[in-house]
């Protein structure tokens, strides 16, 4: 799923104008509900999909930048409107962000796992990416499981306002704690061209679980970082380190 996401999101789109066109010939949703082995609020979703492109890879290297990403995330960072805009306004750089996608995709085998559904199950995803001076850095998808938020302002096409943590309250989800794991590897066609890479370059996934004080898994945030235009700055516990 990873090396092949950009095929995924192309199948996305096929399903949508499926969904679309067999809808303008008359047929009900609950009918192409019953076709595809799902529910009807399920069809609902799949057509409310974006269809926003990656953009295509630039004619020349983007120019050198750095931005941080503190392991672990703070939490009065976590709590803001967006974890990257804040970052970065504190190291003093232009910060922005674009939607790629939101709709439901089939659950790569590291995300079943952190969200404990079966890898291949609809899950929701919100796909951005995120600019520092111009130059995209970094790929931040948040994973939902479906049987909970396919139905809910989660899913819908839009940034989720005033903050994600306050719709997840809203929804009867308080935190209970987070784990956070750091990958580094290859990048995949997708994420080359996304992030404007050259060929040969690296990226370092970030996973971060957050789970409900009923230690229900809620959220899975998977963070592609382009390694050469990031700082990983690690927090210590204050009085439970040695030399």
């Amino acid at each position: 799923m990873t090396e092949d996401q950009g095929l995924t999101d192309a199948a996305a789109r096929y399903r949508r104008q499926a969904v679309a066109d067999a809808r303008a010939e008359g047929i009900s949703r609950e009918q192409i509900a019953s076709a595809l082995g799902v529910t009807p609020p399920r069809i609902s979703q799949i057509a409310k999909g974006s269809t926003a492109k990656a953009p295509s890879p630039p004619e020349s290297p983007a120019p050198r930048v750095l931005v941080q990403r503190a392991l672990p995330t703070p939490p009065a960072v976590r709590g803001s409107v967006s974890l990257f805009l804040v970052e970065a306004e504190r190291q003093g750089i232009k910060a922005d962000r674009k939607m790629l996608y939101i709709g439901l995709e089939s659950a790569s085998e590291h995300v079943a796992h952190a969200l404990n559904v079966e890898p291949g199950e609809d899950v929701v995803a919100r796909r951005k990416m995120m600019f520092a001076n111009d130059v995209p850095v970094r790929i931040a998808t948040s994973y939902f499981r479906a049987d909970l938020f396919a139905d809910t302002r989660l899913a819908e096409p839009e940034f989720v306002r005033p903050t994600l943590q306050s719709a997840l309250l809203d929804l009867g989800y308080a935190f209970g704690r987070a784990e956070e794991t750091l990958v580094a590897r290859s990048a995949s066609l997708f994420e080359r061209e996304t992030l404007e890479l050259d060929s040969g370059e690296w990226v370092v996934q970030v996973l971060r679980t957050s789970y409900s004080t009923e230690d229900t898994p809620v959220h899975a945030l998977e963070t592609i970082c382009a390694a050469s235009r990031h700082i990983f700055p690690i927090g210590q516990v204050a009085g439970a380190d040695e030399f």
